[in-house]
């Protein structure tokens, strides 16, 4: 079992399901011939894929593809379902920064299938978090800088008031398709700049006024 890592704060929280939204930058969803979709697309990443900042991810034998994704994650801090505006928000304990790293030519190659991304996405370490901020340290304005670079060479520089779909509509949305429990987390999707990274590769991430992360890439 796997534990969150919060600032200023020692509280012990198991991770729970890892819920991901993808394609909600338009520009990111354009950079990789998709549509821009109409609600969210879901899709989930078990909790062993999990590392913190400052550990290694492990590039797997069977991809020559692996890219970085950098997101802002919620922390639910409740159980939740059928979320209106004011139970999404108050569900959202707090913030993080997180890098949902992808297989790309897996993923591609399995959507040219019509099968299942699962395997693109769920491999161990490839979900990579820093320290929770909770709300009562800091309230999201929506507006913060999200940036990530690459042996200090800017790859991704957006905000996040270019999310199509907002923190709180995203959490509607899913309390409305599955329960949200305390310990889960919602990655809400990457800007564009994604890109493949190789072994050897340093990767450094950052939100404005949240948290900061890095990593690097092994065998």
């Amino acid at each position: 079992m796997k534990y969150l890592k919060f600032k200023n704060s020692n509280e012990q929280v198991p991770i729970g399901k890892i819920v991901c939204v993808g394609r909600n930058y338009a520009e990111h969803a354009k950079e990789l011939g998709n549509e821009i979709p109409e609600f969210p697309l879901i899709f989930l990443k078990p909790a062993s894929n999990v590392i913190f900042s400052g550990e290694d991810v492990i590039h797997p034998n069977y991809s020559n593809d692996l890219h970085h994704e950098v997101e802002l994650v919620l922390y639910i801090d409740r159980e939740i379902k059928n979320a209106d505006n004011k139970s999404a928000e108050d569900a959202i304990g707090g913030y993080t920064i997180g890098l949902d790293m992808t297989l790309r030519d897996l993923q591609f190659e399995l959507k040219k299938k019509g099968e299942p991304w699962t395997l693109a996405k769920c491999f161990d370490t490839a979900a990579v978090l820093s320290e929770v901020v909770l709300k009562s340290d800091y309230i999201l304005k929506g507006d913060e800088n999200i940036s990530l670079t690459v042996n200090g060479n800017t790859r991704q520089n957006s905000d996040l008031s270019k999310m199509i779909f907002t923190p709180v509509e995203i959490v509607k949305y899913i309390s409305a398709k599955m329960k949200l429990e305390k310990g889960d987390l919602i990655f809400t999707g990457t800007p564009e700049g994604v890109g493949r990274v190789v072994p050897g590769d340093r990767i450094s991430g950052s939100i404005e006024n949240i948290a900061k992360i890095s990593t690097q890439i092994s065998k």
